[in-house]
């Protein structure tokens, strides 16, 4: 407790790291605050009525909002429709190679952005109508086109100004902008969450001795995913000596640190949208409110064709988003021209044959458990907890929770390192998904 203290009081001696971390609050509250102001017009007590209240769709789209979504806030879409945006660009710099070659030069990188907050804009002003007509009951908002044309203009500006906010946190601040703003909403969700557990628990049966069984499983699965989060294969690398005048370089054994959950969050997040469809297709006028019962499995959330076919696709997309993150013949050409190679291998196209089938071994594994982290959540609803705290016990949320905060917490640690204060952790290095391609070896 005496080292953390001091801990705490090194990193607010730091001028430099504490103005980050006031920014970064003060940033993150004003995005809090305009979380709970409503669209004009729209009556509050009413809401939640709609087609689409209750959905899975609904329920994800508000851990993300931190709540602004079911409240119809000015934030209700977040940072969703830029995160869309930015999964096209990055499927585009797969298909396209002009788009490709743009994103390895400063210049076209900053191209490429400015493409995503226009596609940013075209997805905004397609998703607000259809959040407005499915989910704002048409008792609780007012009629005609003018209102429906100035909320739009509002739900779309305020997504580019969350976006905003989420710029000058990553340029001026602590951590990925973007990142926290979802990170922050999804634990202002937990107090109230828990909340309820805990007080359907004491009243309903079960008491503090489930409470507590329940919080100990909780840790460990959070501590299973910091240790995916953070597990590494490292590939030794020895570079060749070279000398030029009277100076030698190169002769030094580094490593490539290859990530056991290369893909991060998005195989979830891809992986919960497709299942969702179904649920689309089954509220289709053609059933006249009587779908097949083959396509209710796929509606229920504790369903085991549901749960199954989630598990398949996080492991499907886990393989898909790594191939795309980690290219082993650009790993393999960039030892080449920096006089590298693995030891035992020739470099070249066995160079890139080893560290590929070495990162299908370790992805295997990975896209596992990343898959049954994604269905726990509707296990912990069977064993009977209630779904909002149920969210929390996997998913994308707590994946998102784990690799926000590490990635900050390594930010931090690096400030410290840097000013000769100890790290936060005096065993090891706080590794988050941000490491960089060779690191030296310990």
């Amino acid at each position: 407790m005496k080292n953390f203290i001091e801990t705490v009081k090194n990193i607010w001696r730091i001028e430099e790291l504490r103005n980050r971390i006031l920014i970064t609050l003060g940033l993150l509250l004003v995005y809090r605050i305009g979380s709970f102001i409503a669209l004009p017009g729209v009556d509050s007590s009413r809401l939640g009525s709609g087609s689409g209240a209750g959905s899975g769709l609904v329920d994800l789209l508000s851990i993300f909002t931190g709540g602004a979504f079911t409240r119809a806030s000015i934030f209700a879409l977040g940072v969703m429709p830029y995160i869309s945006a930015s999964i096209i660009m990055q499927l585009a710099g797969i298909a396209v190679p002009m788009v490709q070659k743009m994103q390895k030069e400063e210049s076209g990188r900053r191209k490429v952005n400015q493409w995503t907050r226009y596609i940013t804009i075209i997805i905004c002003v397609f998703q607000a109508p259809g959040y407005l007509l499915t989910y704002v009951d048409a008792g609780a908002r007012p009629e005609g086109q003018f209102w429906m044309v100035t909320s739009v203009i509002i739900l779309t500006v305020g997504t580019l100004f969350v976006m905003w906010l989420g710029e000058r946190i990553t340029e001026r601040g602590l951590g990925n902008g973007v990142s926290l703003i979802i990170m922050i909403g999804i634990l202002a969700r937990l107090p109230e969450s828990f909340l309820q557990e805990l007080i359907g628990r004491t009243t309903g049966g079960g008491g503090m001795v489930v409470i507590l069984l329940e919080i100990v499983i909780w840790l460990a699965i959070i501590a299973c995913n910091v240790m995916l989060v953070q597990g590494t294969r490292r590939i030794p690398v020895q570079f060749a000596k070279r000398v030029q005048g009277n100076k030698q370089y190169g002769g030094v054994r580094n490593y490539i640190p290859l990530k056991v959950n290369a893909a991060g969050v998005m195989p979830t997040i891809f992986a919960q949208a497709i299942v969702l469809v179904p649920m689309y297709i089954s509220q289709l006028p053609i059933f006249n409110g009587n779908p097949p019962a083959w396509l209710l499995h796929f509606t229920r959330y504790e369903s085991f064709a549901y749960n199954f076919t989630l598990f398949l696709m996080v492991v499907a997309f886990t393989y898909f988003y790594t191939a795309i993150t980690v290219n082993p013949n650009q790993l393999s050409d960039d030892l080449r021209r920096n006089g590298g190679f693995v030891p035992g291998i020739k470099p070249g196209k066995q160079t890139a044959g080893y560290i590929d089938d070495l990162l299908s071994r370790i992805t295997l594994p990975g896209s596992i458990f990343l898959g049954l982290v994604a269905i726990i959540p509707a296990f912990a609803v069977m064993a009977g907890v209630k779904q909002g705290f149920a969210q929390f016990f996997g998913g994308t949320s707590l994946l998102i929770m784990v690799g926000v905060l590490l990635d900050t917490l390594q930010q931090v640690e690096s400030h410290l390192l840097m000013r000769h204060y100890d790290g936060l952790m005096k065993s090891g290095r706080i590794k988050g998904r941000t490491s960089s391609a060779f690191g030296m070896a310990g």
